[in-house]
């Protein structure tokens, strides 16, 4: 049976990182590493993983703190200490495995050797307790197949993590799909299987919540695409564009028209509705929500442009200022 390790990431986690580690102890033979790594924790959670027997590695914080910088300080210590490892489980400390996934997944990755990903259908554990958690189990719902990206939970081959020298540690947001874009570059390939894989606690109760993590979306957006956007990947071009159509321009072309044009301008906001009408037939075709779940992911779709833009500004205000970017966190403790 092909080895695997585990590497759990976290900050101020709680009684969900304690619930993440219990999965992965009770999924894996008792001689599976399971390492977590910590990022400045002060809500004992460096405590709670050691009364688990995992072992934790305290990330120094005298450098800014990224989540692709917890992953590769947790792959590099797991592939020194264990060099058999073949594959590495990541998942974030808000997330928890659900039974039979690490099966499916490692026999996924054991009949294809250009395979580097193996990853399944994140799940929201608590859909209903917000709209905002609703959006983000929707948002997990990708297509079955090949895929161009992951997300933080996958199944990943250790020797294609190496050849790309893993994650990119600069990037505050989109560091997965950004991997991926190099894993591909040099051929190998990322697949999304139909299968439950993790149940993931967005703890998203307020709007300010979903407006910070959106505003985290858009800086991601705007580097993605100042890093990968030319041909033939162009990666995040046609969301950059959006963002700034939607988000800034468009409504400034309204207002600042009308005016001029006797308030006429302001016909130019019809163009919200049809976008919000646009998406949820794609919602419904595609996907098949519910009404209401398509028309909420629909509104908060376009919703999103202002915050989007917002976050695509704050990137290219701190890179024009040769500043170092830092987190942007939603979360509030466990």
């Amino acid at each position: 049976m092909t080895p695997i390790g585990v590497v759990t990431i976290g900050r101020n986690e709680g009684e969900r990182l304690i619930r993440c580690l219990k999965s992965a102890i009770a999924l894996f033979p008792q001689d599976t590493p399971i390492i977590y790594v910590d990022s400045g924790s002060t809500d004992g959670s460096v405590e709670a993983a050691e009364s688990l027997g995992v072992q934790v590695i305290n990330l120094d914080m005298s450098r800014p703190f990224t989540m692709a910088r917890g992953r590769n300080t947790g792959f590099r210590y797991l592939v020194e200490q264990f060099p058999d490892i073949k594959y590495v489980q990541f998942i974030d400390g808000d997330c928890e495995l659900i039974p039979g996934w690490i099966e499916q997944a490692r026999e996924t990755l054991d009949n294809d050797d250009k395979l580097a990903i193996a990853c399944g259908r994140r799940r929201e554990r608590f859909p209903d307790a917000s709209i905002y958690n609703r959006l983000a189990d929707m948002e997990w719902n990708t297509p079955v197949g090949e895929a161009k990206a992951c997300g933080g939970d996958a199944l990943i081959r250790v020797d294609a993590i190496r050849e790309v020298n893993g994650y990119n540690e600069t990037l505050i947001g989109g560091e997965e799909p950004e991997m991926c874009i190099r894993l591909r570059q040099r051929g190998w390939k990322i697949a999304r299987i139909d299968a439950d894989m993790t149940y993931h606690d967005a703890a998203m109760l307020k709007f300010s919540q979903w407006w910070k993590r959106s505003i985290r979306g858009g800086w991601a957006v705007a580097e993605g695409a100042a890093m990968h956007g030319e041909p033939p990947e162009q990666y995040m071009i046609r969301e950059n564009l959006s963002g700034w159509i939607w988000g800034l321009f468009l409504p400034l072309l309204a207002l600042g028209l009308a005016w001029f044009t006797s308030g006429l301008s302001l016909l130019l906001f019809i163009g919200y509705l049809v976008l919000v009408w646009r998406i949820y037939l794609y919602r419904r075709s595609h996907f098949d929500d519910r009404p209401s779940h398509a028309w909420l992911y629909a509104i908060f779709c376009v919703v999103f442009k202002f915050p989007q833009v917002i976050g695509q500004i704050k990137y290219w205000l701190t890179r024009w200022r040769g500043q170092q970017a830092t987190l942007i966190e939603y979360k509030t403790p466990a």
